[in-house]
C-alpha cells in the first residue's frame, strides 16, 4: 500500500483521501454500517458537496454549512464543562444533541473538550483548564512561556527529539521533571560498547515513577478516545461526516506558541534572526508529516492549521514574507503533496496577507476567515481557494435572528457565487443563541441553492 501510495501523484492522492472519507470505516478498520439508506444517501452527498466547494466546483445542489464550536454544546446539552470534561459520554451526549439539532453538513468531533484527568496526571504545564487554573466553566486558557530557552536554538536544530525528550517535556509535564532529563540520548545507543551504561537511568527512582505516571495517563487517554472515536462511528453512522483528520501547525507558530511564547519569538526576530529562520526550516518537515500521517491514519484529508502569529498585528509585512510565509507555503505544499486539503483558520485579521497567500495550488485548500472582509478575500484568494467563515461571535451570541439572516445572506452574496464558499462562524465560541445557529443553517440551505 505504501508502495502504491508513493506511486502516486498529489492529485490522485488527495482523491483517494477524498474516496476514504466517503467510504467510513470504524475503530476497527470495518465498514460503517449506516442507520438506513437514507443515512447513507446524506453522508455521500455531504461528502460530494464539500469536496466540490473545496476543488472550486459549483456544488451539486447548495453552499455547504458547518459550525465549529467551543465549548458551547456541553452548556447547550445542560453540563458545566469541568463535569463533561471528568465524565466523557458527557461530552458525546453534548455533541451528539447539537449534531443533531442543529443539522450542519459535517462536525468536528468531540475530542476538542479534551481530558481533564490526563492533563492532571501528567501535570499538564501548558494550558489553562476548568476546575485547574480557570473556571469550572470556562474554555482552555493557553500559557505560554519560553519553554525553550533563548540560548536552545542549537539543541532544537541539531537534534529535535533530543531537545523535545531531554528539555520540553520535562518543563510542559510536571511528572517528567526531573526524569526525562535523565534520558540518555537515544542515538548514543548504537553498538555493544558502553550500551548497558545508558539503560542505568531506567532504573533510576524518579524515571520508574515517571513511566507509571505515563502508564496511567496512557490508560486515560485510552479510556477517552474510546468514546470520542465512538462519537464520530456513531455520526457517520447516522449520515454526518467528520471534517478533520487532525492538525498542524505552521512552524513559526510551533515555534512561537508552542516553544519560545509571543514575547520570546519577536524578539528573536530581532536578536537572532538567522536561528529563527533555522528553526522554522528544521520543523518545517515534522509538521508536513504530522499532517499526512494523521490523515493516512484517520483516512479523512482536512488538516487543520490554526494561524496565530503572523496576523497583520503581530508583524510587519516584510517580516511576514521572511519568518512566516515561507514555512506555511512549504507546509502547505507538503501536505498538498501528502493527499490532504490544508484547512488554515485565519484567527484576526490577516488582510494584507491576501496577495501573498494566495501563491499555492489552486482548489487543494480551505481557508476559514475570522475577521476579515470576506468579498475581498474573495476577489483575492477565490480563483485559487475554498474560503468560508466569517459569521461573526457577535452575531450568533447577541444579535437577533433577523440579523443573522441578514448576515448569512450577504455572506453568501459575496462570496458563493461559482462556487468554493462554505458556510461556518468565524471563531470558535462559547456563547450562542439556539435560534440563531439554527436560522444560519437553515437560511443557508434555502439561500445558498445554486440555480
Amino acid at each position: 500500500m505504501d508502495k502504491k501510495w508513493e506511486q502516486m501523484t498529489a492529485d490522485e492522492r488527495q482523491e483517494a483521501m477524498f474516496a476514504r472519507w466517503a467510504s467510513p470505516k470504524d475503530g476497527q478498520g470495518n465498514d460503517i454500517k449506516f442507520n438506513s439508506p437514507e443515512a447513507e444517501k446524506l453522508f455521500k452527498e455531504r461528502c460530494a458537496r464539500v469536496k466540490d466547494a473545496i476543488q472550486l466546483k459549483k456544488t451539486p445542489d447548495r453552499v455547504p454549512v458547518w459550525i465549529t464550536p467551543s465549548m458551547w454544546p456541553i452548556n447547550y446539552a445542560g453540563y458545566k464543562v469541568r463535569e463533561a470534561i471528568t465524565d466523557y459520554p458527557k461530552v458525546a451526549e453534548a455533541w451528539k444533541k447539537f449534531v443533531l439539532d442543529f443539522d450542519p453538513d459535517m462536525h468536528m468531533g468531540c475530542v476538542g473538550p479534551g481530558s481533564a484527568p490526563f492533563y492532571e496526571k501528567m501535570d499538564y504545564k501548558l494550558f489553562a483548564w476548568a476546575g485547574q487554573g480557570v473556571g469550572d466553566d470556562s474554555s482552555y486558557q493557553a500559557i505560554e512561556g519560553e519553554y525553550m530557552k533563548e540560548d536552545e536554538y542549537d539543541d532544537l536544530i541539531d537534534d529535535p527529539t533530543d531537545f523535545f525528550i531531554h528539555k520540553y517535556l520535562p518543563r510542559v509535564f510536571g511528572v517528567l521533571n526531573p526524569a526525562f532529563s535523565m534520558m540518555p540520548t537515544f542515538t548514543s545507543i548504537l553498538e555493544i560498547y558502553g550500551v548497558p551504561l545508558n539503560f542505568i537511568p531506567f532504573a533510576l527512582p524518579p524515571v520508574q515513577q515517571a513511566f507509571q505516571a505515563m502508564a496511567e495517563a496512557g490508560a486515560e487517554a485510552m479510556k477517552w478516545a474510546g468514546v470520542a472515536f465512538g462519537f464520530g462511528d456513531e455520526m457517520a453512522a447516522a449520515g454526518y461526516p467528520a471534517m478533520l483528520a487532525g492538525f498542524s501547525k505552521v512552524p513559526f507558530d510551533a515555534l512561537g506558541d508552542t516553544l519560545r511564547g509571543m514575547k520570546g519569538v519577536l524578539m528573536d526576530m530581532y536578536r537572532r534572526p538567522e536561528k529563527v529562520l533555522k528553526a522554522v526550516e528544521r520543523l518545517t518537515p515534522i509538521m508536513i508529516k504530522m499532517g499526512v500521517n494523521t490523515a493516512k491514519a484517520t483516512g479523512f484529508p482536512l488538516i487543520f492549521i490554526p494561524l496565530h502569529k503572523g496576523a497583520d498585528s503581530f508583524m510587519s509585512e516584510e517580516q511576514f514574507k521572511k519568518f512566516y510565509w515561507p514555512g506555511f507555503k512549504a507546509l502547505i505544499e507538503g501536505l498538498v503533496d501528502g493527499g490532504c486539503i490544508p484547512m488554515p483558520w485565519v484567527e484576526g485579521s490577516w488582510g494584507s496577507r491576501l496577495k501573498i497567500m494566495k501563491d499555492i495550488p489552486k482548489g487543494k485548500t480551505l481557508w476559514m476567515f475570522d475577521q476579515q472582509d470576506m468579498k475581498k478575500a474573495k476577489d483575492i484568494m477565490g480563483s485559487v481557494a475554498c474560503i468560508g467563515g466569517n459569521m461573526q461571535s457577535s452575531t450568533i451570541g447577541l444579535g437577533t435572528v433577523d440579523e443573522v439572516k441578514e448576515q448569512t445572506k450577504k455572506l453568501i452574496d459575496a462570496c458563493a457565487k461559482g462556487g468554493g464558499y462554505i458556510m461556518c462562524n468565524g471563531a470558535f465560541f462559547d456563547h450562542a443563541k439556539p435560534e440563531n445557529l439554527k436560522a444560519m443553517v437553515d437560511v443557508t440551505k434555502e439561500y445558498g441553492v445554486y440555480k
